[in-house]
C-alpha cells in the first residue's frame, strides 16, 4: 500500500492524570491531571477538535467544553522514562528504551567548569547565594552556566545566553567545553535577543540544593530564541529519524523536538510560538509527497512551569484551532497523532513537569473507532511510525499500526 505522511504533533506537558507509580516515586505529583485541572478551573474552555479527536475519553473524564467522543480512535501512554521529562520522553518517542539517568548539580563541577572556560580564554565569575551559598558560573557578563531549574532535578546543567552580548557560535563553544566535563544526561545551550545580564539573574531560582535561571521568566524565549541540546547516551541509529531517513524518507521536526532529537539526513526547524510551528505542519502536510513529520508545541509546557492556567488555556485554544485544521487537511492515507511527552499540571503547586499519562489520539480514514489501550511505553507511537513506513523497528517499543489500519500492509 503507498504511504503518505504520519504525523505527530505533541502538546508538551500536557498530561491526563498521575501514573500508579507517584506515590512513591513522585509524591509531590499526587493528584495531577494537567487536562481535568485546567478545564475544572476554565469552565469556559473549548477545544472542540481535540475533544472530536477523544481527548475525553483519554482523560476518562467530561467537560462542557469537551464531550466524550464515541467514535474516536484513542489510547494513553505510559512513561517508562525516570520522572518526567522532555528530553527522555521525545527520545522515547523516538524509540529509544530510556536509561536511568545520573543526576547531580551544578556545585560538583562548578569549579572545574570555570577553570576549563578560563583556559580556553573566557572571562568567567561565580555568583554566589546570599542565602545558601550555592553558585554558578557567569562567562563574559553576558551567559551563566547553572543547574536547569524546570526539568527533573540534576538531569541537565544550562548554558544559558543573552544573544545581544555573545553570539550564539560563541555560546556553543561554552556549551562544548560544559559538556566535556559534566556527566549530567544533557547540557542545554540556548538563548535569545532582547535580554541581558541582568534579566538572567533576574529569574534565578533556587530547589532543594540546585540553582539557576529560570528560563521562561528570563525571557529567552521571547525574541530569536536559538537552542541546542548537548546529551549523551543516546544512540541516534535506534532512533525513527534516523531509521526512516536513512531509507530516503522525507523527516521533519519541528518545535522542540528539533532541539532534543538527533535529525541526521532531514530537516529540523527550531520554533517556540504555536501558531508558527503548527501552520507550519500544516505547510507540510498540505505539500506533496509522503514523510514523517513530529511537531512539539512548547508553550502548554511553559505555561505549566509558569503556573498560569488561563495562559495554558490560551495555547491550548491556540492549538486546537490549527490540529482541526491540520486534521482537515490530511489525506485518506495519512495518520495523524496528538499526544504528549509528561504532564505538567499547573495547578499541583510547584512549577515543574508532573509524572502522568499522556494521551494517544489518533485520526486517519477508515480507522476502527475505539481504544489502541494503555501503552506501555510512548516508544510505540515511534513503532507504529517505523512500521507505517515499512521500516525496521527502533529499539523500543509496539507497533499499533494494525489498530489503526484495516490493512496494515
Amino acid at each position: 500500500m503507498e504511504r503518505g505522511k504520519f504525523v505527530i504533533i505533541v502538546l508538551d506537558g500536557f498530561g491526563v492524570g498521575q501514573m500508579p507509580d507517584v506515590a512513591e516515586v513522585r509524591p509531590e505529583d499526587l493528584g495531577a491531571n494537567t487536562c481535568a485541572h485546567i478545564f475544572e478551573r476554565m469552565p469556559s474552555l473549548r477545544l472542540p477538535n481535540l475533544a472530536a479527536l477523544g481527548l475525553a475519553n483519554a482523560v476518562g473524564q467530561e467537560f462542557p467544553g469537551l464531550p466524550a467522543a464515541p467514535d474516536a480512535t484513542w489510547g494513553r501512554a505510559t512513561l517508562t522514562h525516570q520522572g518526567a521529562d522532555t528530553f527522555y520522553g521525545h527520545q522515547e518517542i523516538m524509540g529509544t528504551k530510556p536509561p536511568v539517568p545520573l543526576t547531580e548539580p551544578i556545585q560538583v563541577a562548578v569549579d572545574d567548569i570555570a577553570l576549563a572556560l578560563e583556559r580556553a580564554g573566557f572571562s568567567t565569575r561565580l555568583y554566589t547565594s546570599e542565602t545558601s551559598g550555592l553558585r554558578f558560573v557567569i562567562v563574559n557578563e553576558s551567559c551563566t552556566v547553572a543547574d536547569n531549574v524546570e526539568c527533573d532535578p540534576g538531569q541537565a546543567f544550562n548554558v544559558t545566553a543573552a544573544l545581544d552580548d555573545m553570539d550564539f557560535e560563541t555560546e556553543l563553544a561554552i556549551g562544548r567545553i560544559v559538556r566535556g566535563i559534566a556527566r549530567t544526561p544533557r547540557v542545554i545551550t540556548f538563548g535569545g535577543r532582547g535580554v541581558h545580564l541582568d534579566n538572567l539573574l533576574a529569574a534565578v531560582e533556587e530547589h532543594d540544593g540546585f540553582i539557576g535561571v529560570n528560563a521562561p521568566a528570563s525571557g529567552v524565549y521571547n525574541n530569536d530564541y536559538h537552542c541546542i541540546h548537548m546529551g549523551y547516551g543516546v544512540d541516534e541509529r535506534v532512533q525513527v529519524p534516523y531509521i526512516l531517513g536513512s531509507r530516503g524518507i522525507d523527516v521533519h521536526l519541528l518545535g522542540k523536538v528539533a532541539d532534543v532529537c538527533a535529525n541526521r539526513f532531514g530537516e529540523s526547524e527550531s520554533i517556540v510560538d504555536t501558531r508558527e510551528v503548527l501552520e507550519r505542519t500544516l505547510d507540510l502536510v498540505q505539500a506533496p509527497g509522503s514523510g514523517f513529520i513530529c511537531a512539539n508545541v512548547q508553550e502548554t509546557d511553559l505555561m505549566g512551569h509558569r503556573e498560569n492556567v488561563a495562559g495554558y488555556a490560551e495555547k491550548l485554544r491556540v492549538a486546537d484551532e490549527l490540529i482541526g485544521r491540520i486534521r482537515a487537511a490530511l489525506a485518506p492515507r495519512d495518520v495523524l497523532v496528538v499526544m504528549a511527552d509528561h504532564g505538567n499540571d499547573p495547578t499541583i503547586g510547584h512549577p515543574h513537569h508532573t509524572r502522568e499519562y499522556v494521551p494517544l489520539l489518533i485520526a486517519r480514514d477508515g480507522a476502527p473507532s475505539g481504544s489502541v489501550g494503555t501503552r506501555s511505553t510512548l516508544s510505540d507511537v515511534g513503532a507504529t511510525a517505523a512500521d507505517y513506513f515499512g521500516a525496521p523497528a527502533p529499539q523500543n517499543g509496539t507497533s499499533f499500526l494494525g489498530r489503526v489500519m484495516i490493512s496494515a500492509s
